[in-house]
């Protein structure tokens, strides 16, 4: 499994500029990739949606050594329902509750040296006050499940995460592929998990020779990988083919910036007396 890495959490926003100044300003991510599309993904990256939408790489650094968020913005929709599976990403950052702080962005302690904050849409984060790490500062993606022994059975036993640690108190498990990177912690919140409209999906990358592996061990086990359980997206991606895709682009941050100030969509339905409508 050493080839195998964790790459991006997809996050639906529906204030783009809002949201740009949360992931640069308050947390001091850069713009990696930015990409304009005129038609919904077939792989429905941006959700069940047809029409023109967006999509921003943004994180501490490349995407070939960091976990990082991929923020996808349809034009016609103004907002989206948070369910309970998303319960948020924690970083080690002091200069992000710094930054948090001159902004007077919205933030809270909730146990000695870690701090609560949430991006635009909702979304949780938790910054870790400590000097933000030489590596990637990206700790760990954290979902509900409503059965821990058998999701962390799914994601050990059948997608090959290692269990790095579990508390049987919080009902949590944390998992990984390496000690190196952005850890999954499945949080048991003791009922069913709702995904609403607002529903993320988490992504990897395996070697090309691993994946049919792996889809052999789905229909071994009358498993589904874009689904499974709890209903949590998954997405596995070929690591070469994707190492080429993903490279930083210098020119992303100003691509995002002109693509914002070309947005007319709220001025369109202000026009027109009209809202966003509500996804």
């Amino acid at each position: 499994m050493g080839g195998r890495r964790a790459l991006h959490y997809v996050l639906k926003v529906a204030d783009r500029p809002q949201t740009a100044r949360f992931f640069r300003d308050v947390l001091g991510m850069k713009v990696l990739r930015h990409e304009e599309f005129e038609e919904g993904c077939k792989a429905t990256c941006n959700g069940p949606y047809d029409g023109k939408w967006s999509k921003t790489m943004i994180g501490y650094g490349s995407e070939d050594s960091h976990f990082v968020v991929e923020l996808t913005y349809n034009y016609g929709v103004g907002e989206y329902r948070l369910g309970n599976d998303f319960l948020g990403l924690t970083l080690q950052s002091s200069q992000a509750v710094v930054n948090a702080k001159k902004m007077n962005w919205p933030l809270s302690e909730v146990s000695p040296g870690l701090f609560q904050t949430e991006a635009p849409g909702g979304y949780k984060f938790f910054l870790e006050d400590k000097t933000q790490a030489s590596t990637d500062p990206v700790q760990k993606v954290t979902v509900a499940v409503s059965n821990l022994q058998r999701s962390t059975a799914y994601w050990s036993d059948l997608l090959g995460l290692r269990v790095y640690h579990e508390d049987k108190a919080k009902k949590s498990v944390l998992l990984g592929y390496a000690d190196n990177q952005c850890k999954l912690e499945l949080q048991d919140i003791g009922g069913p998990v709702d995904h609403a409209t607002a529903f993320g999906r988490i992504a990897f990358a395996c070697p090309k020779n691993e994946l049919p592996a792996i889809e052999a061990t789905m229909k071994r086990e009358n498993q589904k990988i874009l689904t499974p359980l709890d209903g949590h997206e998954i997405c596995f991606v070929e690591d070469e083919a994707f190492r080429e895709l993903s490279q930083f682009d210098p020119k992303a941050d100003q691509l995002l910036n002109d693509a914002m100030s070309a947005d007319k969509s709220d001025e369109w339905f202000a026009k027109h007396q009209r809202q966003k409508p509500t996804a």
